[in-house]
């Protein structure tokens, strides 16, 4: 069942993200779109008679929400269902067969669920009409390893634990597509790295002895994904997370900015999505962090156990637009745990999570304002909007030289232990098995390699011959993009898209989902550098802590953006909102002057009525040098002043 392409279509995905509707290029004529839903685990568990069901209210709701989105194809992301059964079977078929007949394109993938409980050939039985016609297939994995190409874009499906055993096949279908695609998207069940599971920890840190699938390519996966700006979806976290995954250490990943015969760079990781939860079951946060190669950038899960009072269904849609992306993720709370009460299932749907950016980027982490006094930088714990200078590739640059991030989400995580049996595992002893942990997961604390998790991020336990991952509180970080894309036909500079900066807002959850009070609650013990926990957070006025980031407030960023040499004599710096550019600020508010740090403190004097614009100059020393305090992501250029309504 291969569902048609939807062109040319606005779909509202909230009240602030408008997909679909946009150009991409200086021509009039249309650039094609693509939209990908994710639909993560649809399990059901078993009713009172032991028998198994797909979870049909959040899946129908997710794929209802993915409909009036306009997506063109569904990742189905694993484990759709418990036990493997023909019923289960009957029931997923039948809800996505609906949306199928309505023109959306399913790509599933096999989850463990599947693997353990339904041989292939069932599996192959079920689903193979799902599939796209003309997906090609990884030899010997025919209907669980495939790839299709969609307008720009490459889609890999593979199956649980399928990462490490087709990897060379993945690198073979990137060699071959890359002429082809702008955007890469590789799914699967699970990955690398988890929040309670992961494959570097099941197989590699707990693994057998001599069991070298994952061991002899984890790296090389990591530096690939990274080389290639792979956007990697999973599920079978049953909790809602995007975090970067370093090709190299969290702690080597520079922020990336420009070269003079080079041009703009990127950082070496890749984008790391687990999808949520479609199911009756959620999942508490285990291990924390990877801090060794992971900096999460969004974590939010809801168990109904331990304080948690709702379990969370999640939606998330990529859509896909010539070298642009933009992603929305939704979540809506529930208490529906089987398939009895339809009526009583109701989605309200909140926004999560969100990015835009071009494959022409450059990119920094900031960190949260609330690194310890006198903790050494290490190279990128950095807590300011500072990165490089980012070049547009017609003329002028762009830079974020100041502002501080206050605002940031604060979650904890659950004590777990490591084992190891010697003769069987990787480990041969304790210390081995510390050693493999800090040498994959995480990073060890000394002072020229701060661990902002904790100091005793893995403890032996002597008494039980054991490793123990203390419980710990984890500030989360941003990923700030500085994107291009090319002049329109209504601007005279390339299209800069700042994104990244609203996507938190002072929320603090704890392990299971139960919600605690930033400002007022340390976080647990032993979880700052000095072995304290961490303190209580002031928030500014504007921080919503709220969960749904439809209307918050970004903490203030100083931005500068120079146009090309060739720019005219009255150009002014404009913002598009609701696809329309518009003055960011009136000619009389703009301050005529150099930038000034100064101005995040105290903004310069300025017209009656000005207050109600964003700060924003120009310096009448350099030619097209204009900047601006901005607290909201943004899509800028310079326009011809006459152009402007």
């Amino acid at each position: 069942m291969v569902g048609n392409i939807r062109t040319g279509c606005c779909w509202l995905l909230s009240a602030l993200i408008l997909v679909g509707c946009e150009s991409d290029s200086q021509s009039t004529i249309e650039t094609p779109v693509f939209r990908i839903g994710l639909l993560p685990d649809t399990q059901g568990g078993t009713d009172r008679e032991g028998q198994a069901h797909v979870a049909l209210h959040p899946m129908r709701a997710v794929l209802q929400h993915q409909e009036a989105a306009g997506v063109d194809m569904v990742i189905a992301l694993g484990d759709l269902t418990d036990h493997g059964s023909a019923l289960e079977f009957a029931e997923w078929r039948s809800a996505a067969g609906d949306y199928a007949e309505k023109g959306i394109e399913f790509l599933p993938v096999m989850g463990n669920h599947e693997t353990s409980y339904a041989y292939t050939v069932e599996w192959i039985d079920s689903i193979r009409d799902f599939i796209p016609g003309d997906a090609v297939h990884m030899p010997g994995y025919e209907w669980v390893n495939y790839y299709v190409v969609r307008e720009n874009v490459l889609v890999i499906g593979l199956a649980y634990y399928n990462l490490p055993i087709a990897f060379e096949w993945v690198e073979q279908v990137v060699y071959e597509q890359r002429d082809r695609v702008d955007h890469i998207v590789v799914a699967s069940h699970d990955g690398l790295i988890g929040a309670k599971y992961g494959q570097t920890r099941e197989q590699i840190v707990e693994g057998t002895k001599e069991d070298n699938r994952v061991y002899r390519v984890q790296p090389q996966i990591r530096e690939f994904l990274a080389d290639n700006d792979v956007i990697y979806v999973q599920g079978h976290e049953h909790q809602y997370q995007r975090s970067l995954i370093s090709a190299r250490t969290a702690l080597q990943t520079l922020p990336s900015g420009s070269t003079p015969a080079g041009g703009n760079y990127r950082m070496p990781a890749y984008t790391q999505i687990m999808a949520g939860n479609a199911s009756y079951k959620g999942y508490e946060f285990r291990y924390g962090e990877r801090d060794l190669v992971q900096t999460i950038v969004s974590q939010k899960n809801a168990t109904m156990k331990n304080g948690s009072g709702s379990l969370d269904v999640n939606s998330s849609v990529l859509t896909f637009r010539g070298s642009r992306v933009d992603y929305a993720s939704h979540f809506s709370p529930h208490t529906a745990q089987s398939n009895d009460g339809a009526e009583s299932f109701a989605a309200e749907w909140a926004l999560l999570d969100r990015f835009s950016r071009t494959t022409d980027r450059c990119e920094v982490v900031v960190y949260p304002d609330s690194i310890p006094e006198g903790t050494r930088s290490a190279m990128v714990l950095q807590p300011e909007y500072r990165t490089p200078l980012c070049l547009s590739p017609n003329g002028g640059e762009a830079q974020l030289t100041g502002g501080r991030n206050r605002t940031f989400n604060r979650t904890d995580t659950r004590t777990r232990d490591m084992e190891y049996t010697p003769g069987l595992s990787r480990a041969e002893s304790l210390n081995d098995l510390m050693r493999l942990a800090y040498q994959w997961l995480f990073q060890y604390h000394e002072s020229w390699t701060p661990n902002l998790n904790g100091p005793q991020r893995a403890v032996p336990d002597t008494d039980s011959d054991s490793l123990i991952i203390p419980e710990a509180t984890i500030d989360l970080k941003e990923h700030i993009t500085l994107s291009w894309l090319p002049a329109g036909d209504d601007t005279i500079s390339d299209i800069l898209i700042v994104s990244g900066t609203q996507n938190q807002t002072g929320v603090y959850q704890d392990d299971y989902g139960a919600p605690g009070d930033i400002e007022a609650d340390s976080g647990l013990p032993a979880s700052s550098t000095d072995g304290g926990a961490k303190p209580p957070v002031e928030l500014p006025d504007y921080a919503t802590k709220s969960w749904n980031i439809g209307d918050a407030v970004a903490d203030p960023y100083a931005l500068s953006f120079s146009g090309p040499e060739d720019a005219g004599e009255s150009p002014v710096l404009a913002i598009k909102e609701a696809g329309d550019w518009r003055a960011l600020a009136p000619e009389e508010c703009l301050v005529q002057a150099g930038w000034q740090q100064s101005y995040l403190d105290t903004a310069p004097e300025r017209a009656a009525g000005c207050g109600d614009w964003p700060l924003a100059g120009f310096d009448p020393a350099q030619d097209n040098r204009w900047w601006a305090v901005l607290q909201r992501d943004a899509e800028l250029a310079l326009v011809e002043r006459d152009s402007l309504d």
